[in-house]
């Protein structure tokens, strides 16, 4: 049984653990909102953007633009692991990677981008090609997409990868982080939509497929930045929910040491006394 003073050291080390969670938990509530805001204010133009892409789809007769043709067919598939840059945070990253690792064992002959600190450790153990890395939380978010979406776009278009899927969190709800695999290009046209929109009266200047060329490229760089934003406020909520898990575990932790420690202590005063009554009984005798 633990003495006393081993109890009490041990509750001091837990109540050291509980004010770092408890604090980590405050940090990740205030990171959380902010994200969360940048997420809602990329929102509508990711919606719009996603309109105005399908409504020229099913517009145009023919669309000769890479993204919508087949990528090389010897070329790896291109795959983006997004993860967070620290950890502290549940499953969270531990999910993601197992999501590339399941679709990597389904599909060989991949290359691979990564996206976070701990996407890039564990692509290390991966057995494709890591072609480039970048930090998701490091710098100006926006560029780094930018940065992504050029380099995924020089690869497919040079034939150096065949298609590009991202592995990146879904933000459910504040409880909730689902890993999502997704097919970025090339980009398939939506069947119901553009057989819905033929025969429309909308007209493009100077035509559709000169606004579907530049806007293309623009979807690709946006998709990616909404999903880097996700990404970090997904990161945050698992991280808060671990962090409230953490502190509430440490609380019973100090509570159950304190009560065996009480009993030691009592135990130990017992002792004392029948020792005491002991000796006082041996020299009456």
């Amino acid at each position: 049984m633990p003495s006393v003073r081993d109890l009490r050291d041990r509750i001091r080390s837990l109540k050291n653990t509980q004010q770092i969670t408890k604090a980590m938990k405050q940090v990740a509530a205030a990171k959380i909102r902010r994200a969360e805001a940048l997420q809602k204010q990329s929102r509508p133009y990711a919606d719009a953007i996603g309109a105005m892409l399908r409504d020229l789809i099913a517009n145009v007769g023919s669309v000769d633009h890479p993204f919508m043709k087949p990528g090389a067919a010897n070329a790896p598939g291109g795959v983006i692991l997004m993860t967070a840059d620290k950890g502290l945070a549940g499953s969270f990253n531990a999910n993601l990677i197992r999501s590339a690792e399941i679709h990597a064992r389904a599909n060989a002959n991949l290359a691979f981008y990564a996206v976070g600190i701990k996407a890039r450790n564990a692509l290390r153990r991966q057995s494709g090609e890591t072609l480039q890395v970048w930090a998701l939380s490091q710098g100006d978010m926006f560029a780094n997409a930018q940065a992504l979406a050029q380099r995924v776009t020089d690869d497919f278009t040079s034939g150096r990868i065949g298609s590009l899927t991202l592995v990146s969190p879904k933000l459910v709800n504040m409880m909730t982080q689902r890993p999502e695999v997704r097919q970025i290009l090339p980009i398939a046209p939506d069947k119901e939509v553009g057989e819905n929109a033929k025969g429309g009266s909308v007209e493009f200047e100077p035509s559709p497929e000169f606004v579907l060329g530049r806007l293309l490229p623009k979807y690709l760089e946006f998709t990616l930045y909404s999903a880097m934003l996700e990404t970090n406020a997904s990161f945050y909520a698992a991280q808060l929910v671990a962090m409230n898990n953490a502190t509430d575990n440490a609380k019973k932790l100090i509570d159950e040491n304190t009560v065996e420690m009480n009993k030691a202590r009592q135990a130990a005063i017992t002792k004392e006394i029948l020792e005491i009554v002991g000796g006082a009984e041996a020299l009456k005798g």
